[in-house]
């Protein structure tokens, strides 16, 4: 017992002083980013906030411009410059000459460098959310739940498990090779380009760059022209942030403009990463085939939310309205089609009915709404043509929320909450991605029946399975081909940042958050090396030397089956056949196929 005294003692102390390691708060310097530009209150001209009205018989692409305005108001924001595809190469030439420093950073800089995002984030949630929401037309909330806690969890993940998962990783070397030492080693790609949607702003911005440069990359991310505007003050975070630990100068570079400059991107860069529709997905491709670049797509979504009857259905109900009316109809993380089994189907609907009507749209600033805008020109009338086909072939509306005060000319960027119910697959509704507040609701009767309806999608991102059994769920949803599923819960996957993001068929391929997505951003290389060098060296056997002996064959076959078979005994005679071979001293004899 005498022995175990010390070790006790020691492991103690060790752990007491961790804890008070943590108590101390770590040094993060605060950086300071002009936002009097992007604020009410800030020094915005008037000549800079009247009613933008989209110029008609000419695009914003052919002005050379990316016109910024707030969907629920359309108040002008502003513009930025449509960059050329000379002035992308010229940005990517730029980064890539930084990151050729940047990526002899020790990991200490670049977790200093999360630190202090972390920091700001944390410090100026308010601000983050208010421009993401005049930029998109979300509210503060899902601005809060979709931006800043996605982000936030990101960097913590990174901050504690980042570095672990990019050094050298050993491997066994298997049996012809216990003398060497096996490993992968993660090296930066380059220059990694992104392409963005509008949804999430901050949040598309953030989830590739800290990727990207905590793996030693550098970065060139194209914003969508929907969301430009809260872009490019973001990026201001993103440089003071790096100016703040002396990294190199563009080592984050952020773009706007049109298809052009995206597909300048692509051709540029040594690795794209997608966000977007599966249509402008395919085209990325193409254009990624041409230079061979890895590519990461996350495409559309159609996620199925599967309710059994042995749910608690006030609980569901609520949280199944949140996955249909998700970043105020934005839902690119939120459910599109919802299951409900038949012997809880009417009081479901009615559990549901009851929350959208109590819901209200309006401008997100304006007052406490619990939906926005709709962030792109005449999706409204998109969102409508589905439900007008949905109740030409059978469907009903039970529900719609209500509009909060919109002003006398508002303009149409709002669409209500809405229930159907009496839906089937025939419905476009069912089949095409929505992108809206709508919430569709098909009976089923039996798992079996229920998994068939989840698959009959061209879209696998993910599901939600709802039942008072976990086990029953857990198989519902193994079932089920997406890229995420959420047992009990919905969109929790995405909270947690140490699992891989993707979907599968039109949703896209590969993977980014968790390791996955970390290990993507980087030349996965594969190393050899001699465990017990210099002392013990690789030779070539005699036997099969050049020029290879007459038992030459013999030899291998016999060291293949002392490696490899199924038995102890026969693996013993084959290895003293082996080093018979090798003990005779017979010259080495040109095998006879060579004569």
């Amino acid at each position: 017992m005498a022995f175990w005294w010390p070790i006790i003692v020691l492991a103690f102390a060790y752990a007491i002083c961790r804890f008070l390691l943590m108590l101390i708060p770590p040094n993060v310097p605060s950086i300071d980013v002009d936002a009097s530009d992007v604020l009410d209150e800030g020094n915005q001209t008037q000549e800079n906030s009247f009613i933008y009205i989209p110029p008609r018989g000419r695009t914003q692409q052919q002005d050379r411009k990316v016109q910024c305005y707030e969907p629920a108001t359309m108040k002008y924001l502003g513009f930025f410059p449509a960059l050329t595809p000379a002035e992308v190469k010229e940005r990517v030439a730029q980064t890539r000459k930084a990151q050729k420093i940047w990526a002899k950073s020790s990991f200490k800089q670049r977790r200093q460098f999360l630190r202090i995002l972390l920091k700001y984030i944390l410090e100026h949630q308010e601000l983050i959310c208010e421009v993401s929401s005049r930029d998109t037309g979300k509210t503060m909330v899902d601005a809060s739940l979709g931006e800043i806690m996605t982000t936030c969890e990101k960097l913590t993940w990174l901050l504690s498990e980042g570095e672990k998962w990019l050094k050298p990783e050993y491997r066994s070397s298997g049996r012809s090779m216990l003398h060497k030492k096996s490993k992968v080693e993660f090296h930066p790609l380059g220059v990694v380009g992104a392409i963005v949607s509008w949804n999430y702003p901050f949040h598309n911005i953030f989830n590739p760059m800290l990727a990207a440069v905590f793996s030693g990359n550098g970065v060139v991310i194209k914003v969508s022209e929907h969301a430009s505007w809260s872009g490019c003050f973001y990026f201001r975070i993103i440089q003071a942030a790096l100016a703040a630990v002396g990294a190199p100068e563009n080592l984050v570079e952020v773009i706007t403009g049109f298809a052009e400059t995206g597909e300048a991107l692509v051709s540029s860069v040594d690795k794209i990463i997608f966000v977007g529709s599966p249509s402008v997905g395919k085209m990325i491709m193409a254009k990624a085939a041409e230079t061979l670049i890895p590519v990461t797509l996350e495409l559309g979504g159609k996620d199925a939310f599967i309710v059994c009857e042995d749910v608690d259905i006030p609980h569901v109900a609520q949280v199944a309205v949140r996955a249909a009316l998700q970043s105020s109809g934005q839902n690119c993380a939120g459910a599109e089609r919802f299951y409900v089994h038949r012997d809880i189907y009417t009081s479901f609907v009615n559990q549901v009915t009851k929350i959208v009507k109590s819901v209200s749209a309006g401008p997100p600033l304006a007052a406490r709404y619990d939906m926005g805008a709709i962030c792109l020109q005449e999706h409204s009338d998109k969102l409508q043509h589905l439900v007008d086909d949905a109740v030409d072939k059978g469907a009903e509306i039970v529900a719609r929320g209500s509009f909060g005060h919109l002003g006398e000319g508002a303009v149409d960027q709002f669409y209500p909450p809405t229930v159907i119910i009496n839906v089937n697959h025939t419905m476009k509704l069912m089949q095409e991605e929505t992108f809206g507040p709508i919430m569709p609701i098909m009976k089923f009767s039996t798992d079996e029946e229920v998994v068939k309806l989840a698959n009959d999608s061209r879209y696998g991102l993910g599901c939600a399975v709802f039942s008072g059994s976990q086990r029953r769920a857990k198989e519902i949803a193994s079932q089920i081909q997406c890229g995420v599923a959420a047992v009990n819960d919905f969109a929790s996957t995405y909270m947690c940042q140490s699992l891989p993001f993707g979907g599968v068929k039109d949703s896209g391929f590969g993977r980014f958050a968790g390791v996955e997505g970390l290990r993507a951003c980087c030349l996965v290389k594969s190393v050899v090396e001699d465990r017990w060098w210099p002392y013990i060296k690789t030779k070539i056997p005699k036997p099969i030397q050049y020029p290879v002996a007459e038992n030459g064959f013999e030899f291998q076959e016999s060291l293949v089956e002392a490696l490899y078979g199924l038995n102890i005994w026969d693996r013993l005679r084959a290895l003293v056949n082996v080093l018979k071979i090798i003990s005779e001293q017979n010259p080495v004899v040109t095998s006879k196929r060579n004569d």
